[in-house]
């Protein structure tokens, strides 16, 4: 069985359509069009249902899907370990993360993996976690650290690392150093970060378990960033939660204080997320347990 038809059957079914897997896989839509007939004749039957929106698995082509990723996954490992060998790690190491973890914590670990492994070279992309979490579905990141999940049956997710989200406030507001109730954070100008960023997930979910809308809240500005949300609040613009690891440096120098909200903890687990299908390469598993043996001695 050609091993092409499968990832061309593969591309379809998680795209959901001829084009977008012509997209993916850099070729036209006909070629695709003509592996997909190749693969049919060779099962004797139908395996997509092209009516209506789109093109669905039929029930062959859901078993013959499931057969396609294994073989797929196992090929994928086989041309890594071909590649990798036994020697000196080499390679290129791409990491998509979200901003909090991404600007704080995933450049010293970057650093110090590299420092080790001098062959390595290191890319870290930083975005919001909606987007990296697209990035690893479309196979554009091999691995990717978030701080929110949103499951889907191609990804795998793994903790990483736990990290609390509090409310910082101005060095010297009314806020600072004490708890504040749900009624006295309504009224207050909040600033949050563009929807789809993972502190603000954590957050509107905790919220609304406390029984608070985000339509209820006092949102005075929407920035794409923690750090430009944090700006924002050290210039006296309004209040945000943040990561508490994105407002370390701050805290010590004064420039910012937190606050607790009654009746909320929010915490953020971060964590990996990779294509369920395939597993890591000896690049990223050699960087992943370098790095939870460096987060166990600092945290």
């Amino acid at each position: 069985m050609d091993l092409r038809q499968l990832r061309t059957l593969s591309e379809v079914a998680e795209r959901g359509s001829f084009s977008a897997a012509a997209e993916a896989l850099g070729v036209s839509q006909p070629a695709v069009s003509q592996q997909i007939r190749a693969l049919e004749r060779e099962i004797g039957e139908p395996l997509l249902d092209r009516g209506g929106r789109g093109a669905r698995l039929t029930e062959r082509g859901e078993m013959v899907q499931r057969y396609a990723q294994r073989m797929l996954a196992l090929s994928d490992e086989f041309q890594r370990e071909l590649a990798d060998g036994d020697g000196e790690l080499t390679g290129s190491l791409v990491v998509g993360s979200s901003t909090g973890l991404g600007e704080h914590v995933l450049p010293l670990l970057l650093g110090g993996f590299r420092a080790e492994h001098p062959k390595v070279t290191v890319s870290l992309r930083i975005e919001a976690t909606s987007t990296v979490i697209d990035r690893v579905l479309a196979r554009e990141l091999e691995l990717g650290v978030v701080g929110a999940m949103r499951p889907h049956r191609a990804l795998t997710y793994e903790p990483f690392l736990r990290d609390r989200v509090v409310l910082a406030v101005p060095a010297g507001h009314r806020f600072a150093g004490r708890t504040v109730e749900l009624a006295e954070l309504v009224g207050e100008p909040l600033i949050v970060m563009q929807a789809g960023a993972g502190v603000r997930t954590v957050i509107e979910e905790e919220l609304r378990r406390a029984g608070v809308r985000p339509r209820d809240l006092n949102v005075a500005m929407e920035l794409g960033l923690q750090e430009s949300a944090k700006a924002a609040v050290e210039a006296g613009f309004g209040v945000s939660f943040l990561s508490q690891l994105a407002v370390e440096r701050e805290l010590e120098r004064g420039t910012l204080a937190t606050a607790d909200v009654a009746g909320i903890d929010p915490v953020r687990d971060f964590a990996t997320v990779r294509p369920a299908t395939q597993q890591p390469g000896r690049l990223v598993a050699s960087f992943l347990a370098w790095s939870q043996a460096w987060l166990a001695r600092r945290f």
